[in-house]
């Protein structure tokens, strides 16, 4: 495990956990906290259910991000590992959420206690990963958010085969080759969450947890990330 980067991982993870979010707990984004305005926008609109799973996972996102944080400054402030204690707090979540699956799913009501939940306890581990991320793995494309990755990719592809980029060539090439890569775990990450819940609803909630461990032994550059 220690060939495969702690970056690819989070975003096979990240494409995993919000597929099976979206699927098992009616329409709610657990990674993409921003979807959630536009399911919101369809759901008032068309009657369906699970609005205030995705009114509240926002404001839920932010306060973790804010509490992870400033953990991990505390930590950090103690001459304490940070990356670590923070992967065992999403792990912890993530087993969480399996458990609550094991008790009360498959969750066939967007609009019950049990889903609004398990989606909040999703939503508080993956806004871990996102923080996590964005401070210790800051030269790695995101793991959740493929949009602006995406647009990355197309630019250097244009650059690269008009002649003109304004970068080094090699460079370009090597981000043009860690971007792609992270897109395609990320889809990888969906398709599977998309297999693993038509064969159980509920099962499929497990596989999180298993990607939350090997991300313990997975390649770092440095103690705390890139």
């Amino acid at each position: 495990m220690r060939i495969i980067p702690l970056s690819l991982l989070l975003s096979l993870n990240g494409g995993y956990v919000d597929t099976v979010g979206f699927l098992a707990l009616g329409g709610l984004f657990t990674a993409h906290v921003t979807g959630n305005f536009v399911t919101l926008g369809a759901s008032v609109a068309m009657g369906t259910g699970g609005g205030l799973a995705k009114l509240l996972a926002l404001p839920m996102f932010c306060v973790v991000v804010f509490l992870s944080r400033s953990i991990g400054l505390l930590l950090q402030q103690k001459g304490l590992p940070v990356l670590r204690p923070l992967l065992v707090g999403k792990f912890i979540l993530l087993i969480a959420a399996f458990a609550l699956a094991l008790v009360y799913g498959p969750f066939d009501n967007a609009n019950s206690g049990t889903t609004l939940a398990i989606g909040m306890v999703l939503v508080a581990a993956m806004a871990i990963q996102n923080g996590l991320h964005r401070v210790h793995l800051a030269k790695s494309p995101p793991s959740t958010l493929m949009t602006g990755t995406t647009t990355q990719i197309m630019l250097d592809l244009a650059d690269l085969v008009a002649g003109t980029g304004g970068e080094d060539k090699s460079a370009a090439i090597a981000r043009l080759k860690r971007m792609s890569l992270s897109v395609l775990v990320f889809a990888l990450g969906c398709a599977l969450a998309a297999a693993a819940y038509i064969l159980s609803p509920i099962w499929c909630f497990a596989v999180p947890v298993i990607f939350a461990a090997l991300a313990f032994v997975a390649n770092v550059a440095t103690p705390e990330g890139d």
